[in-house]
């Protein structure tokens, strides 16, 4: 029998998930677990990039995010989830690394370059920010992962792992798998104000453990088409964040045709549209609503399965590391192991 693929993917825990996880990666994660050996991490220490003066809130927000997980569909025993922090050799393999890549080339790596603009940090660029994506390298190649499920912004961050591995595999020896990265179906799910993406830190998100009455109130409120002045002219579809939402999770297509069929003719308002978005929306969220609240009477399992996938990730990430030292002629004899 052929050896399963592995994927590795994950999140920073700085906060709940919200829809747009669920379009760029979760749903990929979900479907892919069955036919791949999964990792899922759980990246704590890359949040304290920008969360270094509140180390604190990740303690809790871990446990949130495995809510998350197990709530979608994700499976403990097909996919091991990891905390990061838990694998000392990830960040021995960062530093190594560290030295295959330039700072120039970080800085034009276009995702830090939207999120050092989008955090404001301008002179008071932290260096663990700008070197994120070497760690983030670090994380998808200590469990040799063949494919990561990503949105499409995380791109350029898989791109420079593939330069690092490519660098490493030429200079010392072939033991590092390339990675390949994966978009999900839909790229980018836009935020309820129509700028950019769903984005926990400009608030324009929806969360899949929002209650109905947050989510009917979030998609009332949300942008649609600013040329559109009254319910009878005609309106625009493409752009439409409200559509883009019909799309990605209303399952009654030919209601969502019709729509916009009207809504092009000015024969629908806004506020239909919206209702029957978030009636779609709340009817998609309640099964992960209920997983979500039996999970959170059972906190010792959430720890259980961090405990347990943590112990499986360990042993993956010292086999690697043993080849890259060996690679690199510094698996020295005296070693403590």
């Amino acid at each position: 029998m052929a050896k399963k693929k592995r994927i590795l993917t994950g999140d920073r825990p700085t906060g709940p998930l919200h829809l747009g996880h669920y379009v760029g990666s979760l749903a990929n994660r979900v479907k892919l677990q069955h036919d791949y050996e999964t990792f899922i991490l759980i990246a704590d220490v890359q949040a304290l990039t920008d969360h270094f003066e509140h180390p604190e809130i990740l303690r809790q927000n871990i446990r949130e995010v495995v809510k998350d997980y197990l709530s979608v569909g994700i499976d403990p025993e097909k996919s091991t989830i990891v905390v990061q922090s838990m694998i000392p050799e990830i960040a021995e393999l960062a530093v190594y690394y560290l030295n295959l890549v330039t700072v120039a080339r970080l800085q034009r790596n276009p995702t830090v370059k939207d999120e050092m603009q989008q955090k404001g940090f301008e002179a008071n660029l932290p260096a663990g920010f700008l070197v994120y994506p070497v760690h983030q390298a670090a994380d998808i190649t200590i469990f040799q992962a063949n494919l990561v499920p990503v949105g499409k912004d995380q791109l350029p961050m898989i791109e420079q792992t593939k330069e690092i591995v490519r660098r490493f595999n030429a200079l010392y020896k072939e033991v590092i798998t390339e990675p390949e990265g994966l978009v999900g179906d839909v790229a980018r799910l836009p935020g309820t104000d129509g700028q950019g993406k769903m984005s926990k830190s400009i608030g324009n998100a929806i969360y899949l453990a929002d209650d109905a009455e947050t989510v009917k109130k979030k998609v009332m409120q949300m942008y649609t088409d600013p040329t559109r002045l009254r319910a009878t002219d005609p309106g625009h579809v493409e752009g439409n964040p409200v559509f883009s939402y019909h799309d990605a999770f209303n399952p009654n297509k030919e209601e969502v045709a019709e729509l916009k069929d009207r809504y092009r003719k000015g024969k629908v308002g806004d506020v239909e549209v919206k209702q029957r978005l978030h009636e779609a929306l709340n009817a998609f969220l309640e099964p992960i609503r209920e997983k979500r609240a039996t999970l959170t009477q059972d906190e010792k399992r959430i720890d259980e399965i961090l405990i347990e996938g943590t112990h499986r990730a360990l042993s993956v990430a010292q086999h690697t590391l043993s080849e890259v030292r060996s690679a690199m002629q510094i698996e020295y004899p005296f070693r403590r192991t």
